[in-house]
């Protein structure tokens, strides 16, 4: 495949531990690489792959992160609904149902760079970063429920991890792959700080407080399901403190097209029945013709992923993923 010359782009979507040795032989072959996510296994691979000289050519190779999630309309909205000023907590969960794992799968192969936090886990993460709109200076702990035994050892199926980011706030990532019988919808909530909201038609001595809760349910897979709920939590109160008047505000949304997403979005492109790994490929083949993306994975967005990832992984005392010999 590498050396036909009649193709262009390879999707590279094997298990996590061969991402970074056939995303770099892809790209020194000069094609454009689509590569699932997680991009590698840590981020020492990260940053080798990500400043490949071949990838500063003109005419160069693309290389995108397959995090197909954030290239759906609800994804989006709900971040164009949040300000990263302003979040004071993020929570997210993610879960596969124990029926629909096995041990044996790839997940769970550490030489494979297995584990849940490289799998589900890493939309969670994700989230946490995308909201706060930057990293976080450290995971204060992590929790997590792992194998010990051959092949398996050291893979997490089960994890809680909490970062605190700079802005003072705090993010709790969840996720496993042995959970219940009943599948549950992805989600991700966010608490913002309370705000002063400007209002004239106030009593002198009065001032009028906002907290807001948002939450978005079907995080991962848009597509089959999803609400946004927005609750709207205000307060009047008098210049000692006291609680004048107090009441909630609720509104839900969805976004299943851009159209649907409204504001800045209305005018992409895009049908209902596109999944979120049409619109994905849609930016990859934009990027590719030279054309202009609309949402895209930036090289220092997917660096700064895998850093995330190791700083739980170091946390948790299993140590990142192991690093390819390939170079």
């Amino acid at each position: 495949i590498l050396d036909d010359p009649n193709i262009d782009a390879i999707f590279i979507p094997l298990p996590n531990g061969l991402h970074f040795e056939w995303a770099v032989r892809a790209i020194r072959a000069g094609k454009h690489v689509l590569l699932e996510k997680p991009s590698v296994s840590n981020s020492t691979e990260a940053e080798i792959l990500f400043n490949l000289p071949e990838l500063d050519q003109p005419n160069g190779p693309v290389l995108l992160e397959a995090f197909h999630s954030r290239f759906y309309p609800s994804w989006a909205l709900f971040r164009s609904l949040v300000d990263p000023a302003e979040v004071e907590h993020v929570e997210t969960r993610s879960m596969i149902p124990w029926w629909a794992s096995n041990k044996n799968q790839i997940h769970f192969n550490y030489g494979l760079s297995g584990g849940s936090m490289m799998a589900m886990g890493t939309y969670n993460l994700a989230a946490l970063r995308l909201l706060f709109g930057e990293s976080p200076e450290e995971c204060v702990s992590c929790d997590v429920k792992a194998y010990t035994d051959g092949i398996h050892d050291k893979c997490d199926y089960e994890v809680k991890a909490t970062f605190r980011f700079p802005n003072g706030g705090t993010g709790v990532a969840s996720t496993t792959l042995m959970g219940e019988t009943i599948i549950k919808p992805s989600w991700v909530t966010v608490k913002t700080k309370e705000i002063v909201v400007p209002s004239e038609s106030l009593p002198a001595g009065q001032q009028q407080y906002q907290r807001r809760e948002l939450t978005l349910q079907g995080l991962i897979h848009g597509v089959f399901w999803h609400r946004i709920d927005i609750k709207e939590i205000n307060e009047i109160r008098s210049k000692d403190g006291q609680v004048v008047k107090r009441w909630e505000k609720k509104t839900s949304r969805k976004a299943y097209t851009w159209k649907e997403a409204g504001g800045e979005f209305a005018d992409l492109p895009g049908e209902t029945h596109w999944m979120s790994y049409r619109h994905q490929l849609e930016q990859f083949v934009n990027k590719v013709k030279g054309r202009k993306t609309q949402h895209w994975v930036e090289r220092e967005d997917s660096i700064a992923q895998m850093k995330m990832v190791d700083m739980a992984y170091e946390k948790s005392g299993l140590g990142p993923r192991p690093t390819s010999s390939f170079r």
